[in-house]
């Protein structure tokens, strides 16, 4: 039978009968009764000790609200008056995330406890303490750094997240709210009434059509006019170029909220300026209902966004075209090329190349756009049979049914189909861009 033994130094042992004592079973054995153990027997005394603190701490801390927390997202309580079914329904949501990452901990402490038996008898050599201290340190510092940060993500967006696709399986609204009610389960039925209850399915087709539609037009006029300006301003015969950018950069300049409010009292039915000052001096009557038609409003809204919009646009495009060398400009103008050719081949290609990413966020956050919907006309004017205005998007329904309506499952449904859309939109249309295969390249 030929041995291989191991190399001498580099923290190798030197006994070649010596190695094979340790046995990486026994170290997992160990490890998986109870967390620690496997090091302590790998002789990783630090490591070892600490996981078993963990432990300790989390049994005599943790246990019984783990326990609280898992029965109560089960059952959502079973006492009326008494039991909370909000409150058990965070317990819960809190319990498996706890569960989560002392699993995932756990899972490592076996990991470690076997990967170190292994070393060890193949000849590796525990380091000293002061070793282990310097290298444990080199190891954990980034985790120690990104670990604050990851458990605010947790418990700031994974929470809240689990949360809300929670209750969009359960029966929470205005009359069955605990604690005088227990909420139940209801699994996807708050999805079936939006395609299968008139109320629901008509309000839910008509808000979710002015949205995509909303989203399209208003995203895609502000991209057009913020290019369209900053190719004019770039133009070599365009003089006094620093005050043309000044003027056009303004609306930006003004807070957004701001903006909005002065142009729903410019458009207001009674008493605004466009009304009065312009529609009915020019054309006579008693000018257009801006804000009691849906149709007038919307085109409003168009318009609004377009303006709030460019400045961004006009901005970023500015500087992708200053960027561009004059040196492709005068090989084109060589070969004949026209402006038309000219910016097709090249200020266009560039410019989405270097943008793309940024304009697909434009599109998901104007699908998202609460702010300029409700604070011109609160997603009014009112629509008969249905529970939305004839301007909401799906962000602000949401919002009523929260807040006005109190229905909170059909809220949350809602906005987890938004979160799906948005997800898929952007990772989709990321891929897709020339930019990100770039990078996926490099």
């Amino acid at each position: 039978m030929n041995r291989t033994f191991p190399k001498e130094g580099e923290g190798y042992m030197n006994d070649y009968q010596t190695k094979n004592k340790h046995n990486p079973t026994v170290a997992t054995i160990l490890s998986i009764l109870f967390a620690g153990l496997g090091q302590l027997y790998n002789k990783r005394y630090i490591k070892g000790i600490s996981f078993i603190i963990v432990e300790i701490a989390f049994i005599v801390t943790s246990l019984d609200f783990i326990n609280l927390g898992l029965w109560g997202i089960r059952t959502l309580g079973t006492i009326p008056g008494e039991d909370h079914s909000i409150y058990l329904l965070v317990y819960g949501i809190v319990s498996i995330l706890l569960l989560l990452i002392v699993g995932t901990l756990y899972v490592f402490n076996v990991k470690d406890a076997r990967k170190q038996a292994i070393k060890i008898k193949n000849g590796w050599r525990a380091p000293t303490f002061s070793q282990a201290m310097k290298e444990g340190y080199d190891k954990a510092f980034p985790y120690l750094m990104t670990g604050p940060g990851l458990a605010l993500l947790i418990f700031t967006v994974v929470f809240p997240l689990l949360f809300a696709i929670a209750l969009a399986f359960t029966n929470y609204n205005l009359y069955n709210s605990p604690p005088r009610n227990l909420v139940e389960w209801v699994g996807f039925e708050n999805f079936q009434k939006l395609f299968t209850v008139n109320l629901w399915k008509d309000t839910f087709l008509s808000v979710f059509s002015w949205t995509i539609v909303w989203t399209i037009v208003a995203t895609t006029f502000q991209i057009v006019l913020g290019l369209f300006l900053a190719v004019l301003a770039n133009d070599k015969r365009v003089k006094f170029k620093k005050t043309i950018r000044t003027i056009l950069i303004l609306p930006w300049a003004v807070p957004g909220f701001v903006s909005i409010l002065i142009f729903a009292a410019m458009f207001n039915d009674q008493f605004g300026a466009i009304n009065r000052d312009i529609i009915i001096p020019l054309f006579g009557g008693e000018g257009l209902p801006w804000l009691t038609d849906p149709f007038y409003t919307r085109i409003v809204l168009i318009l609004i966004q377009t303006w709030l919009g460019y400045p961004f646009i006009f901005a970023l495009f500015s500087g992708v075209l200053s960027s561009i060398s004059n040196e492709w400009y005068e090989a084109a103008d060589v070969d004949g090329a026209t402006r038309w050719q000219k910016f097709r081949n090249i200020t266009l290609p560039h410019i989405l190349f270097a943008t793309a990413p940024l304009l697909i966020i434009q599109y998901t956050t104007n699908f998202n756009n609460f702010n300029i919907i409700y604070l011109f006309n609160e997603g009014g004017p009112a629509i008969q049979g249905q529970n939305a205005g004839g301007t909401d998007i799906l962000i602000s329904w949401v919002y009523k049914l929260t807040f006005d309506m109190q229905e909170y499952s059909m809220a949350a449904a809602i906005s987890l189909i938004i979160g799906l859309i948005v997800s898929v939109f952007a990772i989709f249309q990321f891929r897709r861009t020339s930019s990100f295969k770039e990078e996926g390249n490099m």
